[in-house]
């Protein structure tokens, strides 16, 4: 779901420092001891600065600071000494020798870089990975590249690499908001834009920066201008604005070294649409690599010619192509299941494989590449409903190969449990659920009797299920994203035809408006957000599976074609995972080959195999709800 909030960072991999304390220390007797460092009970030195003086006991700071050891273990003197430091305030101090007896302290927005090289100062290295993680978790667009700079001045090469991340991921967010990107250098400035992981899907962005770039300081940096245009990918912007925009640029009319850029760019965008079966092959030039993503979408599992299958594809939104990817579960294949994210695991839950309606549910480690059995469900769920709130996974629904269910569960993933919670208000099959703001919203779907308009949602709060409006249309084997503060519900089956049309839903208003219709009328498909637009993949349309993607674009509310899924596919699932350590393991591999390959799938005589050519007819199709 889109959020109008700015991003930011959050550390998962570090605990807190204190919780591991606390498991040989208890807080009492750390609090026994503040209290006696507080009255001066047993002190035995005084730790001086500028504005303020701390009655201590030396073994205290001496535990966790490389600075006192030496300070205290190499003095020969049995008195209470007295140690000054310079340049250093009482409320910093106060701070740090907190944290020294209670391995806790106030670190906010405020005092946080202070207290980091304060801490780093004293050897304090505990006080310093807490006040790196504060740091990682305040990032947003307008503040990253700030905090970058003092993660370098500080060698803090974790929270640098943090900041970095953030900045190329936030790009489109950056560039907009960001003054202080405009204040750097050239070699600063280059090492941005020509990064392979700056997220955009527009060069066109890039571009404009490297204007107003220019324009802070147009005298000094016009010359800049042939090295800049370098980082730039011009033969990934549309023709109308490397026409419009960069060619005609009067910076670019005005700078002879520039020419020669321009000329390649023409030559292939020419190329480009000019492509002829009998051309050479054609190598795609730097300035078209796509760059990397930051997020893949995993397409799970599924039906075709009356079997399941196991085919895992991962989609570059980059390169706009879909992956083979080599990890198909050894338990074996499932169709018509449910899949949910959580970090970097995708849990697949319940299903279908033609003999066994599944309890079972398995996840898979996109870092790792491995796959394991976790707790099995209450009940037997194929055609599930599975979505993601607080951290906790919801099965909802489904048909269990007798009864079609309202029956709902919720799995921990720390406990490794499934309890039963409250069930919806109607039974559902073959529906879909989604969560924004804090609530499940289950739309759609099928009875046992006819396909359902109907909708509701689940607060935790108060653990009910609340109806909302209807839909326009039925829709059985349905899909539905969080987008944008609204619910979109796309596609399915009324009864008698496969449906294109789709519908959002405002909580606000509780009114449900129509969109744009897919290109392509669809069930049983895969949904979902990345690159901020919605992703149609595969499905049955009536008379064929199909491997047809395309995406939604809600600032022009128009539906665009993407490349097919190379497995042709219906029930599947489609998930976006985010920032995977190995991204480079699930993206298209020869990007220099992609121009290419655009050309064999346009003209497939010339040895290109059509993906699409191999449509399954009706009757190889499983059951669909709401047809019986």
């Amino acid at each position: 779901m889109a959020s109008s909030q700015e991003p930011s960072i959050h550390d998962d991999d570090n605990e807190d420092e204190s919780s591991e304390l606390h498991a040989c220390i208890s807080e009492e007797a750390l609090n026994a001891l503040n209290e006696m460092r507080k009255g001066n009970l047993m002190c035995d030195a005084v730790v001086n600065v500028n504005d303020g003086s701390f009655n201590v006991h030396r073994a205290i700071l001496s535990s966790c600071s490389s600075y006192f050891r030496a300070l205290f273990t190499n003095s020969l003197s049995l008195e209470k000494q007295n140690v000054f430091i310079p340049d250093m305030r009482a409320a910093i101090m106060e701070e740090i020798i907190n944290y020294a007896y209670m391995r806790k302290c106030d670190i906010n927005p405020l005092n946080v870089h202070e207290l980091l090289a304060l801490a780093d100062y004293v050897g304090m290295t505990g006080l310093v990975k807490q006040c790196k993680i504060i740091l990682a978790r305040m990032l947003t667009p307008k503040n990253c590249f700030g905090i970058m700079r003092f993660a370098n001045f500080r060698f803090c090469d974790d929270l640098y690499k943090k900041a970095r991340t953030f900045l190329l991921r936030h790009f489109t967010q950056v560039a907009a908001r960001n003054e202080d990107i405009l204040k750097i250098g050239l070699d600063d400035f280059l090492d941005i834009i020509t990064d392979d992981m700056l997220n955009t899907r527009d060069e066109e962005l890039v571009w404009k920066l490297c204007i107003k770039w220019i324009d802070y300081d147009v005298n000094d940096r016009q010359k800049h201008l042939p090295q800049l245009m370098q980082g730039v990918r011009l033969g990934l912007m549309t023709p109308k604005f490397f026409m419009d925009e960069v060619k005609d640029h009067p910076y670019v009319v005005k700078c002879v070294e520039a020419r020669p850029l321009i000329l390649e760019t023409l030559s292939f965008l020419y190329e480009l649409d000019m492509m002829r079966p009998n051309d050479k092959e054609l190598v795609t030039p730097l300035i078209a690599i796509p760059r990397l993503p930051h997020e893949v979408m995993f397409a799970i599992g599924g039906w075709n010619g009356g079997t399941s299958k196991s085919a895992i594809e991962t989609y570059d939104t980059r390169a706009d192509r879909w992956v083979n990817i080599p990890t198909e579960d050894p338990a074996g294949p499932r169709a018509y299941h449910g899949t949910a994210v959580l970090g970097f695991k995708i849990y697949c839950v319940g299903g279908y494989n033609g003999v066994e309606y599944f309890n079972t549910c398995r996840v898979f480690d996109a870092v790792k590449k491995t796959w394991k059995e976790i707790a099995p469900m209450h009940s037997r769920r194929c055609y599930v409903s599975v979505a993601v709130l607080n951290g906790q996974i919801y099965a909802i629904g489904g048909y269990d190969g007798i009864n079609r269910l309202n029956t709902v569960e919720r799995y921990d993933p720390k406990s490794n449990q499934w309890s039963m919670i409250t069930p919806m208000n109607m039974q559902r099959s073959d529906a879909n659920a989604c969560t924004l703001d804090g609530r499940i919203y289950a739309t759609g779907g099928f009875n046992g009797q006819e396909c359902l308009s109907t909708a509701e949602f689940y607060d935790p709060t108060n653990e009910l299920w609340t109806p909302i409006p209807s839909m326009n249309h039925r829709r059985s084997g349905v899909s539905s994203v969080a987008y944008r503060n609204h619910i979109y519900v796309i596609g399915g089956f009324n009864g008698l035809a496969r449906l294109s049309t789709g519908e959002k839903y405002d909580p606000e208003t509780e009114t449900w408006t129509f969109i744009q219709e897919m290109s392509h009328a669809r069930s049983n498909f895969g949904l979902e957000i990345i690159d901020d637009m919605i992703f149609a993949i595969g499905g049955f349309n009536g008379i064929a599976t199909i491997p047809h993607t395309e995406c939604y674009v809600a600032e022009t509310d128009e539906w665009m074609e993407a490349t097919n899924l190379n497995v042709v596919r219906s029930a599947l699932t489609a998930n976006a995972v985010s920032g995977l350590p190995n991204i480079r393991d699930y993206i298209h591999q020869n990007r220099e080959l992609l121009m290419e390959d655009r050309r064999q799938r346009m003209f497939p005589n010339i040895g290109a195999i059509a993906i699409a050519d191999h449509f399954e007819s009706a009757d190889e199709e499983m059951y669909v709800e709401g047809s019986e």
